[in-house]
């Protein structure tokens, strides 16, 4: 290995969103997280609908409408085939 290119390896300190913080090791010594292990869906086993910037509120506000909800409008059934 050559020397004096390889960056420090030191503790880092993990902090996410949701107030959760852990110390591991990395080439910088603060790591800031959107999701964690305390607070994924996969882990946690509840389902969550992570909206990181707003995106969605920003998506209807640009085609304004609410496009998460059923069509009030949608055909029961199927219509009765004509002979």
């Amino acid at each position: 290995m050559k020397k004096g290119i390889h960056p420090k390896y030191v503790e880092a300190q993990v902090k996410c969103a949701c107030g959760n913080a852990f110390t591991t090791r990395a080439t910088i010594p603060e790591i800031k997280v959107d999701i964690c292990h305390q607070c994924h869906p996969f882990y946690t086993g509840k389902q969550k609908f992570v909206d990181t910037a707003g995106r969605v509120e920003r998506f209807q506000k640009k085609f304004g409408g609410n496009y998460f909800e059923k069509s009030k409008a949608e055909p029961k059934g199927k219509p009765a085939p004509s002979k």
